[in-house]
């Protein structure tokens, strides 16, 4: 079972939780997790880039309060933090694309570290007690691509501006943590603060650019080849409800929620799969479940540095948290696929949320 249903129920019926991105991909499904859960959502974020976007496309915006609202503007994420008064904070706003921080470096570091610095600032000065789950990513490691699991006692790096960024996020996280948070004096300030580090999330709905996923879709759609970099490149592949069932199963735990010790928590976590598959395979096992296509291999001019292999150990999660994943592979295209092919027959609004919340339903094992 991904995150028992019954702690979920009871941590989240009838509290506030303030999401910041709740406009991007896994803001959007943590968005519809959480409203059918019976939180009162509160969203800050930019409007979504990309259209269609998953958040436009649910109308997401019909059950949340939605703040357009960014998160370097440290007195408005202030002001709308303070009026939220939130029983729990996940902040998921972040410039998310590794190829894209090549071209607006000082962006990515100015949204993905000192956005959470504003953040953390913002609850710091609040003095709210909540739970907070900052999601980063797996990318925050110094990965050297040998392929190697790596854990969360790893050290903090990255090769690209991205990475860096995510690393850096991490660090600010510890820094405000020590410093204003310590879980020593949890019953003191009744704070909460932990880090999510996710392998990389598909589903339906994400019709991000320069992803290998979306991108497959596009061309299936149009009955092209799906142009492939770095088929051999191996990554942490799995359904966006995986790691979101583990945000919100630690987020319950910080909150005292099936632990006795809140403070216990406060600690960086890896949600990942069982294992690590190449690009190729990935291609191939949407195709599969598309029913017809093909790929080729087409390595860009300018190419930019990605490391071969990168996986996750997610022993910490299992043993601690009694988070594990459920999915295959196999299994995890199948329901990605699923969603793209409801959209493009033509699936309203609700039906399109009632398919998100019918996947969300079968990770849970219910």
């Amino acid at each position: 079972m991904n995150a028992p249903a019954a702690d979920l129920a009871r941590a989240f019926a009838g509290k506030r939780v303030f999401l910041t991105g709740h406009t991007g991909f896994q803001g959007s499904w943590l968005t519809v997790w959480l409203t059918r859960l019976g939180a009162e959502v509160t969203g800050y974020a930019l409007p979504p880039e990309d259209q269609p976007a998953l958040f436009t496309t649910l109308r997401i915006d019909d059950f949340c309060r939605h703040l357009e609202g960014d998160v370097r503007d440290a007195a408005r994420l202030r002001s709308e933090l303070s009026r939220c008064r939130p029983d729990y904070v996940f902040h998921l706003a972040a410039q998310p694309l590794v190829r894209r921080s090549y071209e607006i470096p000082l962006e990515t570091l100015q949204i993905n570290v000192l956005g959470t610095a504003n953040l953390l600032d913002a609850i710091r000065l609040e003095r709210q007690p909540c739970a907070v789950v900052v999601v980063t990513s797996d990318k925050c490691y110094e990965n050297d691509g040998s392929g190697q699991s790596l854990g969360e006692q790893e050290p903090m790096g990255g090769h690209d501006v991205y990475s860096t960024s995510k690393g850096a996020a991490e660090l600010v996280v510890q820094g405000y943590r020590r410093s204003f948070f310590p879980p020593a004096d949890f019953a003191q300030h009744g704070i909460a603060v932990a880090t999510a580090r996710a392998g990389n999330v598909v589903g339906g709905g994400d019709w991000s650019n320069d992803r290998l996923v979306p991108d497959a879709i596009r061309a299936l759609a149009a009955g092209k080849k799906i142009l492939v970099r770095n088929p051999a490149s191996i990554r942490p592949w799995q359904h966006v409800v995986e790691p979101l069932g583990g945000y919100l199963l630690l987020a319950a735990r910080l909150s005292g929620v099936g632990a006795d010790r809140p403070a216990d928590f406060c600690e960086g976590w890896n949600f990942g799969p069982d294992a690590a598959h190449a690009v190729s395979r990935v291609v191939e096992e949407t195709i599969c479940a598309w029913g017809e296509g093909g790929w080729e291999c087409r390595q860009p001019a300018g190419a930019v540095h990605e490391a071969r292999a990168l996986r996750l150990a997610i022993d910490k999660a299992r043993l601690r948290l009694g988070w594990k994943p459920r999915w295959t592979l196999a299994e995890t295209m199948q329901r990605t696929v699923e969603w793209y092919r409801a959209h493009s027959a033509g699936a309203t609004p609700g039906a399109l949320r009632e398919l998100c919340l019918r996947q969300i339903a079968d990770s849970l094992g219910g």
